[in-house]
């Protein structure tokens, strides 16, 4: 069975993957915010699935995200129309917003009960439809389940709602890879604390003991070697460990010079400076955000004070500059982004 798996980019919505890929752990997974997130995402997995071939059974799930009644009925249309052209599809979505009653109410493929979150709701779903999907779970995995499931719908009185509480600021500040770059490696970072969590959640004081933990955690998946360090040069390692393999992806040109265009990374000096000196074939690094800000990093092969300034009037050091694009317009599809930067590389006399 070929499966895809779109979700929120909260605990909520990693909880509930952690839980799909007891049963498909090749699955193919995305995470969204509300808006034009979830329709590119939408829209991208259903060019997947008219990749696959007919014999295949698929299943698309969509939890922890409420569709609006166009959104509904445009998914639902489009999935009709799969269905016509002989592709095995079942469609699910579940979720706990009541924004989505309407959505509800019309089609049977969305699922809605406001007083169990997604990932409550999702972990049902699969002990249901799924008879050895219990045995592919850790012994405390239901716990940590009623512990996403507290802190989410906020039930205070829940024995586990404070361990639930850790795992939410776990999971929100697990920002040290980007998702919008890497975002598979993000998911299974949180993924990765989501599980370190399961051997606290049933020992006295364990939302303490877990909170202490933490920052040893991410040091522990961030760590690429055997070699302790700080959590920031772990994290910069790491960074540019993972710009190294997509950097072809990433690469742009600005007359005879090679640079590398990330988007949203923010505080590039030390992975900026590490890249540099780890790929000498590269003159340049940008860093441009959802805003337009755009950091820019040399080493000392281009001014990079004058090509900020010839690109948006902007200005620095030779080796370190900024600037501000006033036309950007933000996206969450990286191809869009380094169109917009290139078209202006190019044109920049």
């Amino acid at each position: 069975m070929k499966f895809f798996h779109i979700s929120h980019t909260d605990m909520d919505g990693y909880g509930c993957q952690l839980i799909s890929k007891k049963i498909f752990p090749e699955g193919v997974f995305f995470n969204a915010n509300y808006g034009l997130e979830v329709k590119l995402f939408i829209n991208e997995v259903l060019e997947n699935i008219q990749q696959c071939s007919h014999e295949e059974k698929i299943l698309f799930i969509i939890t922890d995200l409420n569709l609006t009644t166009d959104e509904s009925k445009n998914l639902d249309k489009k999935i009709s129309q799969l269905k016509n052209n002989g592709f095995n599809i079942t469609l699910q979505l579940l979720d706990h917003h009541g924004t989505g009653k309407k959505s509800s109410e019309k089609y049977d493929w969305y699922f809605l009960d406001t007083n169990r979150s997604a990932t409550q709701i999702t972990y049902d779903y699969f002990c249901e439809h799924y008879t050895q999907f219990t045995q592919k779970c850790e012994p405390n995995f239901s716990k940590l389940v009623q512990a996403i499931n507290a802190a989410d719908i906020w039930k205070e009185k829940d024995k586990l709602f404070e361990f639930g509480k850790v795992c939410m600021s776990m999971v929100t500040k697990s920002f040290e890879i980007n998702n919008l770059l890497f975002p598979t490696q993000n998911r299974s970072y949180k993924h990765f604390l989501l599980t370190k969590a399961l051997d606290f959640v049933d020992i006295k004081d364990g939302h303490i003991l877990l909170d202490e933990k933490i920052y040893h955690f991410k040091k522990e998946f961030l760590n690429t070697s055997t070699k302790n360090n700080t959590l920031d040069n772990l994290s910069s390692t790491y960074l540019v460990s993972s710009l190294d393999n997509k950097k072809e992806e990433l690469t742009v040109y600005y007359k005879e010079f090679k640079g590398l265009l990330t988007y949203s990374l923010g505080n590039i000096s030390i992975s900026a400076n590490a890249f540099l000196k780890a790929n000498p074939d590269f003159d340049f690094f940008m860093d441009i955000g959802r805003r337009g800000r755009t950091g820019f990093r040399a080493n000392n092969k281009i001014d990079v004070s004058l090509l900020a300034q010839k690109l948006a009037n902007g200005g620095g050091h030779p080796n370190a500059s900024g600037a501000a694009f006033d036309d950007f317009k933000e996206s969450s599809l990286y191809s869009d982004v380094k169109k917009y930067v290139q078209n202006k590389l190019d044109n920049c006399d």
